[in-house]
């Protein structure tokens, strides 16, 4: 059950989209599909969300969002970088127009926001000793906004 604050940010993104003809795909890790999960429970949401990626193990994220063994081994999946990876992956695996990724450890976060015209988001989070359950929240809410703040500009 989502609380009242992801579905109105849930809802407007999803509107927003649909208005605009944008399509929306998701590659998570620490979330573990839980973004995906959010943007479903939407009634009609199907006309804007793709697809999405669960990739929690390097090897996922290698195999399906193309992100490079150096990346990994040069910066951690736990990176900017590899963030950044992840979300051109997901846009290069998906006939979409915005995809978002979502990596992180103890409350430290990287997620990206990317665009097939080219633009990108980069945001580093620290939530700290919140619980595992706020952490991914505070996840799903931060890419929620990433992907609305790229659409508006489309």
């Amino acid at each position: 059950m989502m609380d009242r604050e992801l579905i109105e940010q849930t809802k407007a993104l999803l509107d927003l989209c649909r208005r605009k003809k944008l399509s929306i795909a998701a590659a998570e890790s620490c979330t573990g599909g839980l973004l995906a999960a959010t943007l479903t429970e939407i009634a009609g949401s199907s006309d804007v969300f793709e697809r999405g990626f669960v990739t929690y193990s390097n090897a996922a994220k290698q195999a399906m969002l193309g992100v490079g063994a150096e990346t990994l081994e040069r910066h951690g999946a736990v990176s900017r970088e590899t963030a950044r990876a992840m979300a051109q992956g997901a846009l290069a695996q998906a006939p979409v127009e915005l995809a978002v990724s979502i990596t992180g450890i103890a409350g430290l976060i990287y997620l990206a926001a990317a665009a097939r015209n080219g633009r990108l988001l980069e945001h580093e989070r620290r939530f700290g000793d919140i619980g595992r359950a706020q952490v991914r929240r505070a996840c799903v809410l931060e890419a929620l906004a990433m992907l609305r703040e790229l659409a508006e500009a489309m």
